[in-house]
């Protein structure tokens, strides 16, 4: 009821600025030919934002003569096409130009590598069987309505920007915890860093390992709980930097978290586990057998949940964020613009409270989860 008010107010506010703002525009000039591009170019920049990508760019500019520079570095591809084909990403050149390898030519196009010619050709072939037609991919941007492009796809083993990050993460959690196991076989009293850390993963154990799982089984899921706490939590406070790092909007990555639970849960769960789902005791045989598929269906379902909850939960943030900050550029005037950075402003320090929500609920859904899996029968 909370999240639902809040949305309601948040919808109205929105609508609010838009108001004074039409209201300003038809009072003085008539708004610029160009917003419609402008809101493309907005919606663009969100949907490439939101997109994992082949390079690690810190920021763009373009240049008196009209030239967009890019400030970063390349990362590796890595593709496996009749064998492996490794070289930098700099040599597609953002895109704007095709790699040669070993007597192959490959195209970054919209993040996707493709196979193609050495003039970068772009074949497209209709969903419903239209005629394939071939865009040369250097020209204007294309625009093709119901079409896909047709040409091969080699199997990308790149290191992409998410990966790089996703190591980083792991790298880190990594040093983090070892200093503070090494502190703790000096002394029982932490130190440094350890003083942040301590209560965190007292309140894994205390509020979410323990209640779920219970007091006697609790300690075999405590490094995974604490793992993903930290993970998601650390990785989800980086989505907020300028650095453009996504990595829990991308589906790929909360299903693998999401399988991570799945697994520990289907080989950790003990015989009244399977029980309860194949032949629920108290329960007429006739219904057992009704019921033995739903519950079955049931332990897939779950970590469905968790994989599109947190997908679901960080990229509508993103996309609400980049949105309001975008009405900035759109509105142009001292109504909007003051207005839409305000309310960016507040959105961003309750994402700040989100990526640590998200952590929480993935942690404990998890937990609650095991705990399924190894509570014993009372009957």
């Amino acid at each position: 009821m909370r999240n639902s008010f809040f949305s309601k107010k948040l919808v109205a506010v929105i609508f609010l600025i838009a108001g004074f703002v039409s209201a300003q525009n038809h009072e003085g000039e008539e708004v610029e030919t160009g917003a419609h591009d402008l809101k493309t170019e907005i919606k663009e920049y969100i949907d490439h934002h939101l997109l994992d990508s082949h390079d690690f760019n810190l920021f763009s500019y373009t240049t008196d003569e009209g030239e967009h520079k890019y400030v970063g570095f390349p990362l590796p591809v890595i593709l496996w096409d009749n064998g492996l084909k490794v070289f930098l990403s700099s040599e597609f050149e953002h895109g704007e130009a095709v790699a040669e390898v070993d007597g192959n030519y490959y195209k970054l196009y919209h993040n996707k590598i493709y196979k193609t010619d050495a003039q970068g050709t772009i074949n497209y072939g209709g969903h419903q069987g239209e005629e394939t037609h071939e865009e040369e991919a250097f020209g204007e941007h294309l625009v093709v309505d119901d079409t896909h492009p047709t040409n091969e796809k080699p199997l990308d083993l790149s290191i992409t920007k998410n990966v790089v990050f996703i190591a980083a993460v792991a790298l880190l959690m990594f040093l983090m915890f070892r200093s503070m196991a090494k502190r703790y076989q000096k002394s029982t009293m932490p130190t440094g860093l350890g003083r942040f850390l301590e209560p965190l993963v007292l309140f894994v154990r205390d509020e979410i390992a323990i209640p779920n799982i219970g007091e006697h089984k609790y300690k075999r899921y405590m490094s995974y709980l604490l793992t993903v706490f930290f993970f998601v939590w650390i990785i989800n406070l980086l989505g907020l930097t300028p650095l453009g790092v996504n990595v829990t909007n991308n589906i790929a990555v909360t299903f693998a978290l999401a399988m991570i639970t799945y697994l520990i849960t289907t080989f950790t769960g003990n015989k009244n586990y399977w029980k309860h789902i194949f032949w629920m005791p108290g329960v007429p045989v006739p219904m057992k057998i009704i019921l033995a598929p739903i519950e079955l269906l049931g332990t897939f379902i779950k970590p469905f949940s968790l994989m599109i909850r947190l997908y679901a939960n960080i990229t509508a943030g993103h996309v609400v964020l980049m949105s309001i900050i975008g009405l900035m550029f759109i509105f142009k005037n001292w109504i909007g613009s003051p207005l839409s950075f305000l309310l960016a402003f507040a959105l961003s320090l309750l994402e700040l409270l989100v990526a640590a929500l998200q952590a929480y609920i993935f942690t404990m859904l998890s937990a609650l989860y095991f705990g399924m899996a190894v509570e014993e029968d009372h009957h």
